[in-house]
């Protein structure tokens, strides 16, 4: 897995430009990390450890996706399982590709007001994030059923409190609530059936926890290392299966000519590493 050694290169980075005595300087003046600033981030998405993940049915369009799709014999269609991760070919027995973590960008707005050592303060962010989450059911047919998503871009809010010893480094933690566009997809190694997707682009509510360190490196300018976990709900995603060419006795039209498909959870979930800027007026 090559989450760790890009996530390590990343601190690494971040931790020698602090360390540096030209980037380390600190500025001991009252006005340290007080006033209105604009700034970006530049990083990497990590995805949270693999867990069990797999696809939802709804073979009574009833809007509950509780059912299960069994064959007119009473089998389970979908007895060789699911996998978190992208198919590799339509059979279980060979596996799932491990989701595709990302770089991950953005800019932001914010102003802090410094109270003796502590600060309080508020920020605005516009970020993007190019990690792709993706579950995969495989049926008996065999075939397999590839949903995944991405975080196309996301607009948060975050407060954030901290601590500054004397001026020139600061300490905070922060979080708040985000907005993201998710942009998802589907593919399928079914030929048979007709699938249509609904709400491929749609906006998800999350939020955002975690913190940082900051140094000033000029009277206005000051540059930092930044984490936070990132949260999104996203179950509005579902793919309709039709006839198509399938008979009347095809698993998913047996209860009512059709089935609607989503994934079984709805969340989107990643670590964020960050290497941040940031100009004061």
């Amino acid at each position: 897995m090559k989450t760790p050694i890009k996530i390590s290169a990343v601190s690494a980075i971040a931790i020698a430009m602090l360390a540096t005595p030209a980037f380390a300087q600190t500025v001991k003046e009252d006005t340290d990390f007080d006033g209105v600033y604009v700034g970006g981030h530049f990083g990497y998405s990590a995805q949270s450890s693999p867990r069990d993940e797999g696809v939802a049915f709804d073979t009574d369009i009833d809007g509950e996706f509780d059912n299960g799709v069994f064959t007119a014999a009473g089998a389970n269609a979908f007895a060789p399982g699911f996998c978190r991760g992208s198919a590799r070919t339509s059979l279980a027995a060979d596996g799932c590709a491990q989701d595709q973590n990302g770089i991950e960008y953005g800019v932001r707005i914010g102003a802090d007001k410094r109270y003796g050592n502590f600060v309080i303060g508020a920020l605005v962010e516009g970020s993007r994030s190019e990690a792709k989450d993706s579950a995969t059911a495989f049926s008996s047919t065999p075939a397999n059923y590839v949903f995944t998503r991405e975080l196309d871009y996301a607009v948060s809010a975050r407060a954030r409190a901290g601590y500054t010893p004397g001026g020139g480094i600061l300490f905070y933690g922060t979080g708040g609530v985000s907005y993201g566009r998710m942009e998802n997809s589907f593919r399928t190694s079914n030929a048979a059936n007709a699938f249509t997707p609904r709400n491929g682009k749609d906006w998800s509510w999350g939020w955002q926890a975690g913190g940082g360190v900051e140094a000033k490196i000029a009277p206005n300018m000051s540059i930092g290392l930044e984490y936070l976990y990132n949260t999104y709900t996203n179950d509005d995603y579902v793919v309709n299966v039709g006839p198509g060419t399938a008979p009347a006795t095809n698993p998913f039209l047996l209860t009512s000519g059709q089935t609607d498909m989503r994934r079984s959870d709805p969340n989107f979930e990643f670590h964020s590493l960050r290497v941040t800027t940031a100009f004061r007026f």
